[in-house]
């Protein structure tokens, strides 16, 4: 009796281990009792270290810098202004709040289509209630981060309670939420005239309007917090592998719920500072903003931490897409070019994150 249950232990224990060295594995650490012999090449010969950080870690950047030229060299009095530099880096607010809504869920292994219409609801509630009804606009503004809040609740019950695909409930809560955006305006641009709320985002501080470090700080804490934090490593461990973090004794369904609320979180205050910024909202072009947060969060995972979800990659990935579809607009290419460019951006940055994840498993 006593020799099958230490028999089953040692099985039960066989799994685990076995388990763990297979996401050991799929982040790219090498397996302790059969390591992989590295690759030796001539570029690994002769390529200095630094070289090779660059080219593996920074090269966006380096392309950044040389699509940056090109058009300064071309057009050197319009792109070289500091009106060009501020339209680049003080514009991208929303988009910058709503891809680190994208890039949390991504993080843990869930997908959510519906962070755009979630946006969308809250950028039209604020004037919706603070300039059609005259309520109080920081009270529309904390009701429109509830209906967000909500919209993350259901999401995480239908998925992680229910077991649905991700694809399935975000894509139909998305829709949804389109909907319910279009019949509480009207099917028309509502708006609403705050200075107080205008000015919590573009307030001009060194020249940049103040939404503008909003996102950076964003940015820089999400990168604390996946990075020194417990919960950022669980966050990370999850998304690897979901069973062996359970096994780890990782709270799995919790951390998977708690993403889809935070991304709902982003994704609201991405709606309260689209007011803010412009005024007013257009119901029916929320689902315009998902493409471009989708192809910013991926294109991220080509810099910095190389096929990984990673929020400074994902700024960077904003702004060099932003260049480059600013750079095209004054050479005299029309409305079009911004589609074609996000839409090929998707395509590229997706082929190079499963690159990078192949070299990193072959180096």
């Amino acid at each position: 009796m006593n020799d099958s249950q230490t028999k089953s232990s040692a099985e039960r224990l066989s799994e685990q281990t076995g388990l763990t060295e297979r996401i050991l594995s799929d982040s790219g650490e090498p397996e302790h009792q059969t390591p992989r012999p590295r690759r030796v090449t001539l570029r690994s010969q002769f390529e200095p270290a630094w070289l090779h950080t660059i080219t593996s870690k920074y090269a966006l950047v380096l392309v950044w810098a040389a699509m940056a030229l090109v058009y300064y060299i071309l057009m050197p009095t319009r792109f070289g202004s500091w009106g060009a530099f501020s339209s680049i880096f003080g514009s991208q607010q929303v988009l910058v709040f709503l891809a680190m809504s994208a890039m949390i869920t991504l993080v843990v292994g869930e997908f959510d289509l519906s962070i755009a219409s979630v946006m969308g609801i809250a950028a039209t509630l604020v004037p919706v209630l603070a300039g059609v009804h005259g309520w109080n606009v920081w009270l529309a503004c904390l009701v429109a981060i509830g209906v967000c809040l909500l919209a993350g609740a259901v999401n995480a019950f239908f998925v992680v309670v229910m077991d649905v695909s991700s694809f399935v409930v975000t894509l139909g809560t998305g829709t949804l939420l389109i909907g319910l955006a279009q019949m509480v305006s009207g099917s028309n641009i509502v708006s609403v005239n705050s200075p107080a709320l205008s000015k919590i985002a573009t307030q001009e501080v060194l020249g940049m309007p103040i939404s503008f470090y909003y996102g950076i700080l964003l940015a820089v804490a999400i990168a604390y917090i996946l990075g020194w934090t417990p919960l950022g490593r669980s966050m990370i461990f999850v998304g690897a592998n979901p069973e062996v973090a359970r096994l780890a004794g990782i709270r799995v369904q919790r951390i998977r719920a708690g993403a889809y609320l935070a991304g709902s979180l982003l994704a609201g205050l991405a709606g309260v500072i689209m007011v803010a910024t412009v005024g007013g909202f257009d119901s029916s072009t929320s689902a315009t903003y998902l493409l471009p947060a989708l192809a910013a969060v991926f294109l991220g995972t080509a810099v910095v931490q190389p096929g990984m979800f990673n929020p400074i990659g994902t700024i960077i990935a904003i702004y060099f897409l932003t260049t480059g579809i600013f750079g095209l607009q004054l050479l005299g290419f029309s409305g079009w070019i911004q589609n074609v460019f996000y839409g090929a951006g998707l395509v590229v940055a997706v082929t190079l994150a499963k690159v990078v994840r192949d070299r990193s498993k072959t180096d």
